[in-house]
């Protein structure tokens, strides 16, 4: 092929090439324009939503999505971001509609929500399904006896939370229900405020859980199970990831995990100091007389007890002894264990 010919093969595929550019630039601007438009103009339907307190921009967006008031959630961050705006949309009930465009969704959020008819409460890490029915009851929520009964069995909740249907036969939802400050309806049913607690779980699972359990040892259960002795055991943040190491370690040898939060679980109190009777009780939760994890949950274990549970520190104690200060003191034989007991 002559000079010539390659010459205008060259420019005939560079003016292909600035067409193609053309044709996505004016692709992406009328998808952008689209996306910023009410998802129905004809016949909007009101829909309440619940932006909960913390909620970043992107959690936001994935509500709007969920609920069908906007058409892509990158245009809504972007848009938010490009009026400065990120970080600083509110928390709160809201009763948005489908007629509204990003704009005017946008604005309503920036305003805050409200709607009175609403009631907060806050469940603490480490609670147990008790401690928080009873906590709900006490606010008038909801009622105790039903409230537990609903939570008996997690396997009925795992066609709507396919993370439940992997939870043993027969167990309850211990462990499952996040602890958070949630916002609700004063009217919210038993049903409602459980499946709020469980939203809540899965929005940790997907974010934080699911990528980590593929190269995991353990499984979904078995890693809330130690999490949530996790929670109960530690009481600094810093030592989390160390208190995990311990029992990972203690597992792998064989030996028992020996936690006292276990047998108080099992115990069904929370009792200062355990009697060697008490570490004999009868219960496959007593992890004194049980090798490895107890067959479920014993509390709601928060994010970072998650995930210490994934991640445990990299060292080699097999103890551990409180300094009663919240910390505690490591070793990693049996000798030093019983030097720091004495000590104390």
């Amino acid at each position: 092929m002559s000079e010539s010919a390659n010459k205008k093969k060259g420019k005939k595929n560079k003016i292909i090439f600035l067409f193609l550019l053309l044709f996505i630039f004016i692709g992406m601007r009328v998808y952008y324009k689209n996306s910023l438009e009410s998802v129905s103009s004809e016949n909007p339907v009101d829909i309440d939503i619940d932006i909960p307190m913390g909620s970043s921009t992107a959690r936001i967006a994935g509500i709007l999505k969920r609920e069908g008031l906007i058409k892509d959630k990158n245009v809504f961050r972007y848009v938010v971001k490009n009026l400065g705006l990120d970080g600083k949309l509110k928390a709160g009930e809201y009763t948005l509609n489908t007629g509204m465009d990003v704009s005017q969704i946008i604005e309503n959020l920036s305003m805050g929500g409200e709607n009175k008819n609403i009631v907060k409460f806050t469940i603490p890490e480490g609670f147990e399904l008790k401690q928080i029915g009873s906590r709900l009851a006490e606010m008038n929520l909801v009622d105790e006896e039903k409230f537990m009964a609903l939570t008996k069995n997690a396997r009925k909740y795992g066609d709507k939370y396919p993370f439940l249907k992997a939870v043993p036969k027969e167990q309850s939802l211990e462990g499952y229900l996040f602890p958070a400050t949630y916002t609700v309806k004063i009217d919210s049913t038993e049903e409602e405020i459980i499946e709020k607690m469980l939203d809540k779980f899965e929005e940790v699972y997907e974010d934080d859980i699911k990528d980590n359990l593929t190269n995991n040892e353990l499984s979904l259960n078995e890693m809330v199970t130690l999490a949530s002795i996790v929670e109960r055991e530690a009481k600094v943040d810093e030592e989390r990831d160390i208190i995990s190491a311990v029992f990972y370690n203690r597992i792998k040898k064989g030996m028992l995990l020996e936690s006292c939060a276990t047998v108080q679980y099992a115990l069904g109190e929370r009792k200062e100091k355990l009697t060697y009777n008490d570490l004999k009780i009868n219960s496959i939760y007593n992890t004194y007389t049980h090798k490895g994890l107890p067959p479920g949950p014993i509390a709601s274990p928060g994010l970072k007890s998650l995930q210490a549970a994934m991640h445990p520190a990299d060292v080699d104690y097999l103890f551990f002894v409180s300094n009663g200060d919240g910390t505690h003191t490591f070793s990693t034989n049996y000798k030093d264990h019983i030097n720091a007991q004495k000590k104390k």
